[in-house]
């Protein structure tokens, strides 16, 4: 826990901004039968709880917190290759000049090095590697993670309804 903690002291440097990633899977739900909308006489709005399941997805979350930065994108699955894809695009496209960029995420399986040389010849795999300081949070402290947070506010503020 310490250790994030330092991580969240450090003051802003461009060459070295500190970035919270998380992901999240996500079922996509759909009406079963429309709801019947309020009515002058009958101020009640009437559904049915019965849903259909359309599919899931996995939503993969970036923030810089001391920016104000954040970027999503929702994938339709979370796999070793989607993770590294999507960390090749921070490194590569929104943060290009700088020397590291300090991540700071959970410790899930897909979520680690390895992933890089099982998607990326060894080469790229390495100057993708390079270029990340990995800060991972504790086993039962993902809530330290701000990412997480800003998932759990995306969630419940735009992703609840169907």
């Amino acid at each position: 826990m310490e250790d994030i903690l330092e991580v969240y002291e450090r003051s802003p440097n461009e060459d070295y901004p500190v970035v919270c990633m998380d992901e999240k899977p996500f079922q996509l739900l759909d009406e079963r039968y429309h709801p019947i909308p309020m009515s002058p006489t009958n101020h009640i709005r009437k559904y049915d709880c019965e849903y259909e399941r359309k599919g899931t997805c996995s939503i993969f979350l970036f923030t810089e917190p001391l920016a104000g930065w954040r970027h999503t994108t929702a994938l339709a699955q979370r796999t070793r290759l989607d993770w590294a894809r999507q960390i090749k695009w921070l490194l590569d496209e929104q943060y290009p000049k700088a020397k590291k960029v300090v991540l700071v995420m959970d410790n899930l399986n897909t979520h680690s090095i390895a992933s890089l040389y099982k998607t990326f010849p060894p080469e790229e795999a390495f100057r993708l590697a390079q270029r990340l300081e990995i800060h991972y949070t504790p086993k039962h402290g993902s809530w330290l993670n701000i990412a997480e947070c800003e998932l759990s506010a995306l969630s419940i503020q735009c992703l609840a309804d169907r």
